[in-house]
């Protein structure tokens, strides 16, 4: 019996340009013979999975983007395109929460809101927006703009957004932002506004330093503040101070630990339910001196401050 010859299978040939998304387990169209989600649907996964830990650096405001997407109900600021404003659209604003969770909302006037306090698909925050504000700066007036995944190689917030911008958050005691005419509003987003004022915390950003906000609660009242410094840099500035007797912001406050969001860190104070946030603006200007003068000490620490440091690290909690 004569042998069988080899079958050799032509080798597949590969295509120029960018690479299409199919299926997971079709063939890649690049050619090689491989599934898709062996081949170039990895690199396309993992771009869309991989955690970008500080999101909003390099944007106007950072701490304050941190502050907006993580601890504060209500509120909302004007963003400044690179470009400028396309036609038709008067202004863009970024708020914490939009009515039915809307990534955005194109209103009748044809102005923008983009909501920051979504779930998004990917690793990158900045990304997943800017992908939003895109689609609602097309969108037909008077629509939401509904959630997807945002392509991997799209731009980011950092890349549509002026770096020159002014960053100014208005902290809201409610979401009536959502309804220039409140009576006129679908029954629908009435009641998300409803809900959403009673869940709201009462919130005040201080005016004497950077992204601080006074928060207050049943039990106690709060000072979170987002801080621009490197985590290890500032838990030993703060250790000193604690260390010290220095890390208060007056009588029956304390500093009690820190949330790490988004690449920064937030140390977080209990104040007493007495203590309104313009009681703790003058208190937090001069924190802010000793913490400059902290932060600019290079020693290392005491066994005390080393103590007060690990009592802090205890004691924080990270949030994204």
């Amino acid at each position: 019996m004569a042998k069988k010859r080899p079958q050799t299978k032509a080798k597949p040939q590969p295509i120029d340009g960018e690479i299409p998304v199919v299926g997971a387990r079709e063939p890649c169209p690049c050619g090689s013979g491989r599934r898709y989600k062996a081949c170039h649907g990895r690199a396309a996964a993992h771009a869309a999975t991989e955690l970008v830990h500080r999101p909003f650096e390099g944007l106007p405001g950072e701490c304050d983007w941190v502050a907006l997407r993580e601890l504060v109900p209500a509120a909302t600021a004007g963003l400044t395109l690179r470009d400028g404003l396309p036609e038709g659209v008067p202004s863009v604003t970024l708020a914490t929460v939009l009515p039915m969770a809307w990534p955005a909302l194109r209103r009748d006037d044809g102005s923008v809101l983009l909501g920051l306090q979504n779930d998004t698909a990917s690793g990158d925050i900045s990304r997943d927006l800017a992908d939003t504000l895109l689609r609602a700066l097309e969108a037909e007036p008077g629509t939401p703009v509904q959630a997807r995944r945002a392509p991997a190689d799209g731009p980011r917030l950092q890349d549509l957004l002026d770096p020159e911008g002014a960053f100014d958050p208005v902290v809201h005691s409610g979401f009536e932002f959502w309804v220039p005419d409140a009576e006129n509003a679908a029954p629908e987003v009435t009641a998300s506004l409803e809900r959403a004022n009673a869940a709201a915390i009462p919130t005040v950003k201080l005016t004497g330093v950077d992204a601080a906000y006074w928060c207050e609660t049943p039990d106690k009242n709060h000072l979170r503040w987002v801080m621009p410094h490197p985590e290890e840099q500032l838990l030993d500035a703060l250790a000193r101070l604690h260390a010290a007797g220095r890390s208060s912001l007056g009588e029956g406050t304390r500093l009690v630990g820190s949330f790490r969001a988004h690449g920064l860190t937030v140390p977080v104070w209990d104040l007493p339910s007495g203590v309104a946030a313009e009681d703790v603006e003058k208190p937090a200007a001069e924190f802010a001196e000793r913490l400059a003068a902290a932060l600019a000490v290079r020693e290392p620490l005491t066994a005390d401050e080393r103590r007060a440091r690990g009592g802090l690290t205890n004691r924080q909690v990270t949030l994204s």
